[in-house]
């Protein structure tokens, strides 16, 4: 493809190419996904840039070494710091006379009234690199729990889908990686339309104040609406505070997927030459065997140097554990209840060299320091996080941030555990997030350790009680507090 062709045609000089769909989700099959089909990366987030002077791939630190590995000849990969915001880098790359164009569908209204403050923007309805429309087949079940009630003062349209999936009660398990119904809810007083097609004509047609949240609405939807009122969801909040009926739900979900795990673990300690497509394979099946529905994301099964990859997802059938290898398995599954499991553990074949130890035991000693900080703000227990572990083993970074929330989606917000300005808000009792500390080296491996938990009572308690491994902790290295900390986990 001419992309300078394509650029004049449609009279823009720059094109924002999406990693995301209409709904503007988080995971996007590769089939959807106009930046993969541009750039060959497959990671989960990160856009393109277009310009006539070359084409610009941006990735954070998860995905730094991925980008470099799977991007097509010809794409300069930015590798974005901690602290970096990917749409300034993107504007600094357009001159001031450049026009951006900018998909409707695939950007929300806030993301793209902020584009204008910066650049020269031009909205376009199709997708020049991939225009494929979401066409998912619904399955949707009850999730057998009552959510929050939600009446707004105004007539609302919802169109986040684990915000509609939340207040309808329904949950599709018919793909791995998402439970969400794929649709956008009306709501005026007890009166709720569920959207499963295009919602244009109730748009153009609807004469009355229509309350949105421009952060999750697409820009395409927002400019169909005649009178819209921007009010910051409050759907986001609600299902973010957990009931207690679903924290008990979650502590049956983390016991299931804590045996899967657990099973998978004698897998690999009873079986020699096993691939990491062997693995995964094993994983979901043991996943099935302990009544999941579906897998939360695609599991990541990374053996010695891909391990150093955060977000790796090949599973290769040419990749095998030997003596010495570790393998990081970072898994997670849905269960009738349609909330999300996420937890990451690294296991050794045989025995464990020094540096294995070392890494392994630190990224531990991250992880109960993290545990055990009851700050209000995930901001500040990232912030601890990154004490113990920045420039404590040479050529090991920490490249990402501590934690996410977790629910319907296996990332939410809130709660965020980072250096971003989104974990600044405070975590409140019965919100669940994860705290998962790693150290990468794409030389030699990358450990991570992830524990799912809520906060009660100002304190964090742990869903996951799967065990650490023993072979793998130098108990030199840690202090008296820290071996009194890891007594509450087992150690096998």
């Amino acid at each position: 493809m001419d992309y300078n062709t394509v650029l004049k045609n449609l009279d823009i000089d720059c094109l924002l190419v999406n990693s995301t769909n209409e709904y503007l989700t988080e995971y996007s099959a590769l089939k959807e996904n106009a930046r993969y089909t541009l750039t060959g990366f497959s990671g989960s987030t990160g856009d393109a840039l277009i310009t006539p002077r070359g084409i610009y791939l941006f990735v954070d630190g998860r995905y730094h070494t991925q980008a470099d590995m799977e991007a097509k000849k010809g794409i300069n990969v930015v590798k974005l710091r901690l602290g970096q915001k990917q749409d300034d880098e993107i504007c600094k790359l357009i001159k001031p006379k450049e026009v951006l164009g900018i998909i409707s569908k695939k950007v929300s209204q806030s993301r793209y009234e902020k584009f204008q403050t910066k650049v020269k923007t031009k909205l376009l309805i199709n997708d020049p690199i991939n225009d494929y429309t979401c066409s998912h087949t619904e399955k949707p079940v009850n999730c057998g729990y009552k959510p929050r009630e939600f009446t707004p003062e105004k007539p609302t349209f919802i169109t986040n889908l684990e915000e509609v999936s939340y207040l309808t009660g329904l949950r599709d398990f018919s793909e791995d990686g998402s439970a969400k119904i794929w649709g956008k809810l009306f709501i005026d007083g007890d009166k709720q339309i569920l959207f499963t097609e295009p919602a244009d004509e109730f748009l153009k047609n609807f004469d009355k104040e229509l309350v949105v949240d421009k952060n999750s609405i697409n820009a395409y939807d927002y400019s169909l609406i005649k009178y819209p009122v921007h009010k910051v969801s409050e759907v986001k909040i609600l299902k973010s505070v957990k009931t207690d009926e679903e924290i008990e739900l979650y502590k049956k979900n983390f016991e299931a997927t804590d045996k899967a795990v657990m099973a998978i673990r004698s897998y690999i300690e009873s079986n020699d030459n096993l691939s990491e497509f062997d693995i995964a394979k094993k994983l979901r099946e043991e996943f099935i065997n302990y009544g999941a529905e579906s897998l939360s994301f695609k599991s990541i099964v990374a053996i010695d140097k891909n391990s150093a990859l955060a977000h790796y997802s090949k599973n290769a059938k040419d990749v095998y554990l030997k003596e010495g290898s570790l393998v990081l398995i970072d898994c997670g599954a849905y269960y009738k209840n349609g909330l999300a499991t996420d937890i990451t553990r690294v296991f050794v074949k045989g025995k464990p060299s020094e540096l294995q130890k070392q890494v392994y035991t630190t990224v531990l000693k991250a992880f109960l320091n993290a545990y055990h900080n009851n700050a209000a703000t995930g901001f500040e227990i990232d912030t601890l996080a990154h004490s113990i572990l920045d420039n404590k083993i040479k050529g090991f970074t920490f490249s990402h941030g501590l934690g996410h929330g977790i629910g319907i989606n296996v990332h939410e917000y809130p709660p965020n555990l980072s250096q971003n300005e989104i974990a600044k808000i405070e975590i409140l009792n019965n919100m669940c997030f994860t705290i998962e500390p790693g150290l990468y080296n794409p030389e030699y491996f990358g450990v991570r350790l992830e524990n799912s938990c809520y906060r009660k009572d100002c304190k964090n308690i742990s869903f996951v009680k799967m065990s650490f491994e023993g072979k793998l902790i130098d108990f030199n290295l840690l202090n008296e507090q820290e071996k009194e900390w890891l007594k509450e986990f087992k150690v096998l």
